[in-house]
């Protein structure tokens, strides 16, 4: 975390950080994903993605949330990936 960031108006309460990792683990636990498993998931698809374009990888985000499915509106766990791309890479 960004020192200077810590102290910003715009940084999160501790309370809502708090509800935050609490909806993550609860996204977890009701799609059975141990967070093991989600981090061989982010490893393979850093592997993956390696072979095309090169990854900011510090930079990277992959996490479990809930979104609603379109065609009947329930709610179902989703995987959610932001990978900074530094450059793709020359084929």
């Amino acid at each position: 975390m960004d020192f200077l960031k810590m102290f910003s108006k715009n940084s999160k309460s501790s309370k809502n950080v708090a509800k935050e990792r609490l909806k993550l683990v609860l996204i977890h636990d009701r799609a059975d994903i141990s967070p093991k498993f989600l981090q061989m998931l982010e490893s393979d698809i850093v592997r993956v993605m390696s072979e095309y374009v090169e990854i900011d990888e510090e930079g990277l985000d992959v996490k479990m949330t809930r979104t609603k499915r379109e065609s009947d509106g329930c709610s179902v766990p989703a995987l959610v990936a932001n990978i900074p791309i530094i450059k793709v890479k020359d084929r």
